[in-house]
């Protein structure tokens, strides 16, 4: 039997808590959590299949690991926008553009209302970030990312993967969220069901383990 939305654990902590979170980290982000999550952002990103002269969004771009190989991707006759919660992130991400060589207009904003025109990308992705929101809150992301989108434009998601049968590891992160929400902040979801109940078309999922936990790479079309 799948699971359903009552099965999925919520998120108690509010969007201000969340930015206030996210500032305080940004400084030491890279160190806590970017060796771990980079090479499967990249694969996510790798399927997402930019190309140059594409319009795409990155969802949650945090220190801009993400931006800077989108830019790539798209090249100088793309353009690349990034949105994110967190001011301390944006710093960040800022200097990694630079840095790089990289542009992209960076937005600090809350993705359940994106201060972003409707059909405006061709493309979409968000890593590590989708599992953030309260149950009740991701439709209303990707309804916000679905308007964003062109006709047929597509989204990438890269999430920790909550299957049906979760297994050992699966359930001891679990437990540990539960108890510990604040420090473990990423729950597993059902990527691509909940991508499919918002009316997107799935174009290929597959599975990479992170640190012993499954973690899904979704690509998925807008939808009519």
């Amino acid at each position: 039997m799948d699971r359903r939305d009552d099965a999925i654990d919520p998120v108690a902590r509010s969007h201000q808590e969340a930015r206030q979170t996210y500032d305080r980290v940004s400084a030491v982000y890279d160190w806590l959590e970017g060796p771990f999550e980079r090479r499967i952002r990249q694969a996510g990103i790798d399927r997402l299949g930019a190309r140059p002269g594409e319009r795409v969004l990155e969802l949650g771009y945090g220190t801009g690991h993400g931006l800077v190989a989108l830019a790539g991707e798209i090249g100088p006759s793309g353009s690349l926008v990034g949105l994110d919660l967190s001011s301390g992130m944006q710093a960040k991400a800022l200097a990694r553009l630079e840095a790089a060589g990289a542009r992209a207009d960076l937005v600090c904003g809350d993705a359940a209302s994106m201060p972003l025109r409707e059909g405006a990308f061709d493309a979409a992705f968000t890593s590590f970030t989708l599992e953030l929101f309260d149950t009740p809150e991701i439709p209303t992301v990707l309804g916000e990312l679905r308007r964003i989108l062109r006709h047929d434009g597509r989204l990438g998601v890269v999430a920790l993967s909550l299957p049906a049968n979760p297994g050992l590891t699966t359930r001891i992160y679990l437990a540990g969220h539960r108890r510990f929400p604040r420090l473990l902040d990423c729950r597993p979801i059902p990527t691509a069901r909940l991508l499919e109940d918002a009316g997107y078309h799935i174009q290929s999922v597959s599975t990479r383990p992170m640190w012993g936990l499954p973690v899904d790479l979704v690509v998925a079309s807008r939808g009519a």
